[in-house]
């Protein structure tokens, strides 16, 4: 494999098969000990740990939604 103009590295077939890699697969670039690592960024992992760490009050969260639905409603009704 070579690094090619702009930076382009072409995974092997077989490597992209193995993996189930598509176009436009999303991955994460390491460097440890001077070895470049690539890894599958699984984007709905990141989004599910970003989750964990909010604090919602879900007695809150649920009268803004009651709040948003009366509005639209009367909305609808004045028209």
């Amino acid at each position: 494999m070579r690094v090619r103009r702009r930076g382009v590295i072409v995974l092997p077939k077989k490597v992209r098969e193995s993996l189930g890699l598509e176009e436009g697969t999303p991955l994460r670039v390491k460097v440890e000990e001077g070895k470049i690592i690539l890894e599958v960024d699984d984007l709905w992992e990141r989004l599910r740990r970003r989750g964990r760490r909010l604090r919602v009050n879900l007695e809150e969260a649920e009268r803004e939604l009651d709040e948003a639905d009366e509005k639209w409603l009367r909305r609808v009704e004045g028209l």
